[in-house]
């Protein structure tokens, strides 16, 4: 309420998609159920929580002036990609072009760094800077995207427009806050807002960013159990192989024992294998013995 999420749109703009989500009009205005936005923000963030849990890849998209500053601060927190300036076309039905201009920026940034960037004259140099100046004002923020996002979360689907249809094209779950201008039936997870007031697209991105955060959390916690797990397992296996070893020991330490302790044991055994030996050779002499055979 102290936000302004309330707050919609004219009367006159508003879309009849949207009339479960509204709670009444006021002075031509129409004011958004807010108890029906908090369980769309905890259904959303639930369900942002699992895929960053994956350890799956979100897209954040507001190119509105005033949600700029504020989703690329807070969506750096996570370390996820966003697109703050214009919508580059075909971003994600296009994507191996646009990741060409990516991997444009990373030779840029060698070449930059390499001897042969001084011996350029002034002109190619100042074209170089501005290109690599251009290329990270435009794609700097999904440098690290390697591969399509596994969901997209828009602020103001009609001013993204571009975006929603290339992800409504790939089957990619999209979130978004959606104001009473819009249809909430083009998103999956929508969050009826407004989307104008900073404050309100400010208080919304925080929770669904503080909700990818302990879904990374959880996944380190799930990585380092599984690796303690193995370890412990690795340690197991030594132990049981440490008591075979100190087994068997103890039962050569017993026979030795016994021997020492009854030397008359130790020679009979002796005798015995020696009366076996011999009787194996003369069984081995009998059978090897030719037959039949005379002397010229």
């Amino acid at each position: 309420m102290e936000a302004g999420v309330h707050f919609g749109h004219l009367r006159r703009k508003w879309n009849p998609a949207m009339a479960p989500y509204i709670f009444m009009e006021r002075n031509g205005i129409h004011i958004i159920d807010l108890y029906k936005t908090i369980a769309k923000i905890d259904e959303a963030a639930a369900a942002l929580k699992q895929i960053a849990k994956s350890g799956k890849r979100i897209l954040f998209v507001a190119t509105k002036k005033q949600a700029k500053e504020i989703v690329a601060e807070q969506v750096k927190r996570v370390n996820m990609p966003y697109v703050t300036e214009r919508w580059p076309g075909g971003m994600l039905t296009n994507f191996a072009t646009i990741r060409k201009a990516v991997r444009k920026m990373v030779s840029i940034d060698k070449l930059m760094t390499s001897p042969s960037y001084n011996n350029l004259s002034k002109k190619e140099r100042l074209t170089i800077t501005r290109e690599r100046a251009k290329l990270e004002k435009n794609l700097g923020s999904i440098a690290d995207l390697n591969r399509l996002p596994a969901a997209i979360f828009i602020v103001d689907i009609l001013k993204e427009h571009i975006a929603l249809a290339e992800a409504k094209k790939l089957n990619i779950p999209t979130f978004a806050i959606v104001d009473t201008n819009s249809d909430p039936r083009k998103v999956d997870f929508p969050v009826p807002a407004n989307d104008d007031a900073s404050k309100s697209i400010s208080i919304i991105i925080e929770t669904m960013v503080n909700a990818i955060e302990e879904g990374l959390v959880e996944r380190k916690l799930d990585r380092d159990k599984k690796a303690a797990d193995e370890d412990r397992g690795e340690q197991d296996e030594d132990f049981d192989d440490r008591l075979k070893e100190d087994e068997i020991e103890e039962d050569v330490a017993g026979i030795k024992l016994a021997i020492k302790e009854h030397p008359d044991a130790k020679v009979t055994k002796m005798k015995t294998a020696e009366v076996e030996s011999e009787e194996k050779k003369s069984q081995r002499k009998r059978i090897n013995k030719p037959v039949g055979r005379t002397k010229k």
